[in-house]
């Protein structure tokens, strides 16, 4: 099996409205998709995408998560880093079930069952002792590309 295209970078943040700001006035982002909650995960999330080489099509997404009330995992992230930082990286593969049985087979913990994610297709994690010290969420490629 191989990884296909970065993605997303998971940015965690204390303040989604914040890192707008951020990421449109100093970096200046010019797409920025409406926030929006993802209860299932406790997370409000807001993609940002970055354009290809020389503003062709094809960059890659900046995902934003801000913890909603009742969230640990983001939550505990924010206590150790309380100005936020990159959380994970998000890898796109073709069979989100064949995925999750390969890296299973190479002994990488496997961070529960494969569940929608915020593009709307299977995901899971996999544990960053297991990725070189990063958490990699694998992500079913959407129909119809990106």
């Amino acid at each position: 099996m191989k990884l296909g295209r970065l993605n997303h970078v998971g940015v965690a943040t204390p303040s989604i409205a914040d890192s707008i700001a951020f990421y449109r006035d100093i970096l200046g982002a010019t797409q920025i998709h409406a926030p929006f909650d993802l209860p299932e995960q406790g997370v409000k999330v807001c993609f940002i995408d970055t354009p290809g080489a020389e503003g062709a099509p094809g960059g890659t997404q900046i995902e934003l998560i801000e913890p909603l009330p009742g969230n640990t995992s983001i939550a505990g992230f924010l206590e150790k880093n309380p100005q936020g930082g990159q959380h994970h990286l998000c890898y796109e593969v073709p069979d989100i079930h064949a995925a999750k049985a390969w890296f299973e087979r190479q002994g990488k913990r496997v961070l529960g069952e494969p569940r929608i994610g915020a593009h709307g297709t299977p995901i899971f994690f996999v544990h960053p002792r297991d990725m070189g010290g990063v958490l990699t969420e694998i992500m079913e490629t959407p129909k119809g590309g990106h």
